[in-house]
């Protein structure tokens, strides 16, 4: 696995998911992982019976305690989300998580305004980021 520090976030690239953690965010660890897994399976980057990193590696990769991806796994997994087979590893389950419209646009809303924070900071004013974000290469 390939793994890039960005800040204070680490990026960690594992079949459809780019796992990334950001202890600034005040989401917990766990939460991180849960989170991006599923919207992994409901962008259709990851699909039924996809399998996912092992939890040793995994936590290895990302520099974290491995309960902390057996907690994220498991309640995937009670969740019907993932399924674990027994020395063939997890994997993603055909049910697809709920995601409620409203969380969404608040998740939305929360990652354009620290990327506009981020690029403020970085001197890119709005028209600039408006060009950008129509450019082909972005």
């Amino acid at each position: 696995m390939n793994r890039t520090i960005q800040g204070s976030e680490t990026v960690v690239p594992a079949g459809g998911i780019n796992f990334s953690l950001d202890p600034s965010d005040g989401t917990p660890i766990y939460r991180q992982i849960i989170q991006q897994i599923e919207n992994a399976i409901l962008s259709g980057r990851m699909q039924n019976g996809d399998r996912l990193p092992t939890i040793r590696s995994l936590a290895v990769a990302l520099k974290t305690n491995p309960n902390t991806i057996a907690k994220a796994y498991g309640e995937l997994e009670i969740r019907g989300i993932l399924t674990t087979q027994v020395g063939s590893g997890t994997f993603i389950s055909g049910k697809r998580p709920e995601f409620r419209e409203d969380h969404r646009a608040r998740k939305i809303r929360q990652v354009m305004e620290k990327f506009v924070r981020t690029m403020g900071d970085l001197g890119v004013g709005k028209d600039e980021l408006i060009k950008m974000l129509g450019e082909k290469d972005v």
